[in-house]
């Protein structure tokens, strides 16, 4: 069943700013939105690769989303140089 999408993108969007604001990446609304979902997804696959799953509730959703964000944003600076 899910979240839902109005409920991913709110956990998307939060998930994106604690990740923003913890790897002090100065980013936009979208852009939260788009980190927090991007990084839930990627890391989702990747937890999917050792058949881990994440709960369909929110909580857990927003963890993986915050680690996936945090994870897109230190791949996003490596592959730009700013490491």
């Amino acid at each position: 069943m899910g979240i839902g999408i109005i409920g991913a993108i709110i956990v998307g969007g939060l998930a994106g700013w604690i990740a923003s604001m913890i790897m002090k990446a100065d980013t936009g609304l979208i852009a939260n939105i788009g980190l927090g979902i991007v990084g839930a997804v990627v890391l989702n696959f990747i937890l999917g690769l050792f058949d881990i799953y994440a709960a369909d509730a929110w909580m857990p959703q927003l963890l993986v989303g915050l680690v996936g964000a945090c994870l897109v944003i230190w791949a996003w600076r490596a592959i730009r140089g700013r490491g």
